[in-house]
């Protein structure tokens, strides 16, 4: 988090140096598990897509300062290099590539997580569409993992992008978890098609041996589970009983901050430093060719 940002006035965006997260983020797994008591019984934890680190400060935060548990083990997962944690094991992975599997089986002892979750994003485009369809792929990614580390009754959080068709995905979800439901937190811009999808009671489907494998897509891994038709996006116009609609609640006080609202800071306003400068900023390469002089204009 930046001092200069088109969120500066945003209270959350303050807040979260003012209390020393990392992202505004941070306060959205918080008014979820206000909602659904997520962290309760939690001891193996992996936090997907985890960059910059905000969720896993969170979890941290609770297994070893709140709940003091010795046993408690947190696995973060990136492509981009993460800033270290207190407690927090951080993997610099593809969260597809079946090494990165075994990197977080090994990190948990052969045990399973209690809980998993992912508030990963692609660069949105602006064009709906695309974004919602890059958004699911993300999220499917995500699920291949947690069904192959995930324990029975445990928990999937992610965050989604509501379109036309999300109830396809709900649908699939259902089948995997015994309860799927939408959730708006109050530090989600009210404005953003964002959500999070809260997946409780994992059941593995019976006979069904997940098996992640660099080659296979995400619908060759679900084929063999009978979660729904596997190719669904060529099959749009499905009969009523395999359309899921996913109960939607709002999470978070209505009288906390208002995340779609400006406010004006009384007095005079303190310039926050970052809590984590950029670990791997994309105008690094550039600034390092300036310093060189290898970055010219053309005239």
């Amino acid at each position: 988090m930046g001092k200069s940002s088109k969120d500066k006035r945003d209270l959350y965006y303050r807040r979260a140096k003012e209390e020393g997260w990392r992202a505004r983020s941070a306060f959205k797994l918080l008014q979820l598990n206000e909602q659904f008591e997520l962290f309760k019984g939690i001891s193996k934890v992996v936090d997907l897509c985890a960059a910059p680190g905000s969720w896993s400060q969170v979890l941290s935060r609770e297994l070893y300062e709140v709940q003091k548990n010795p046993n408690g083990q947190i696995v973060a997962v990136d492509l981009q290099p993460m800033t270290p944690i207190n407690g927090v094991t951080t993997l610099q992975a593809d969260i597809t590539h079946p090494k990165t599997l075994q990197r977080i089986l090994d990190e948990f002892h052969g045990e399973l997580a209690d809980f998993v979750c992912s508030d990963g994003a692609p660069d949105v485009t602006g064009l709906h569409d695309l974004d919602e369809y890059i958004q699911a792929q993300l999220i499917l990614s995500a699920l291949q993992l947690t069904t192959c580390i995930l324990k029975p009754g445990g928990t999937f959080v992610a965050k989604i992008f509501r379109g036309r068709d999300i109830d396809l995905l709900y649908s699939q979800l259902s089948y995997l978890f015994e309860k799927v439901i939408c959730a708006k937190p109050r530090s989600s811009r009210g404005s953003s098609l964002e959500a999070f999808i809260v997946c409780l009671n994992y059941r593995p489907r019976p006979e069904w041996v997940p098996k992640l494998e660099l080659d296979k897509s995400t619908e060759e891994f679900f084929e063999d589970a009978n979660i729904g038709k596997s190719k669904n996006l060529e099959f749009l116009d499905l009969p009523n009983d395999e359309r899921v609609i996913a109960k939607f609640i709002a999470c978070g006080d209505l009288n906390d901050t208002d995340s779609d609202a400006t406010y004006t800071l009384e007095g005079r306003r303190e310039v926050l430093d970052p809590i984590q400068m950029p670990t791997s900023p994309p105008y690094k390469q550039a600034l390092e060719m300036k310093r060189r002089g290898a970055l010219v204009r053309n005239k």
